[in-house]
């Protein structure tokens, strides 16, 4: 079984048992998530899919850690006038480790 959600502004395809990166929650470490926003929920007898959202599908997780990814670069200039930027980045993300799908 499989479920569709939206955390983050962003999909995931999520199963029973992974583990996925989304962006930073309101959540201690090791804490109980759940996310409400399902779009779909796939099993062996089929797919039901929301509009937009299907009624009464949850899925559960647990918050494993809060960290900050790998550094990236953001480097701006304007040709021929001199001006130049440079900064850095580090996006804060939760690992989340998927424990049920309610359907």
């Amino acid at each position: 079984m499989y479920a569709i959600i939206v955390t983050g502004g962003k999909q995931y395809k999520v199963e029973n048992g992974d583990v996925i990166y989304v962006e930073k929650l309101d959540a201690e470490d090791n804490a109980e998530v759940t996310f409400d926003k399902v779009l779909a929920v796939g099993a062996d007898d089929g797919i039901k899919v929301g509009a937009p959202y299907v009624e009464g599908a949850t899925v559960s997780g647990k918050a494993l850690k809060t960290g900050k990814g790998k550094k990236i670069t953001v480097f701006t200039y304007k040709c021929k006038k001199n001006e130049k930027r440079k900064k850095g980045h580090r996006q804060p993300y939760t690992k989340v480790e998927i424990s049920a799908i309610n359907a």
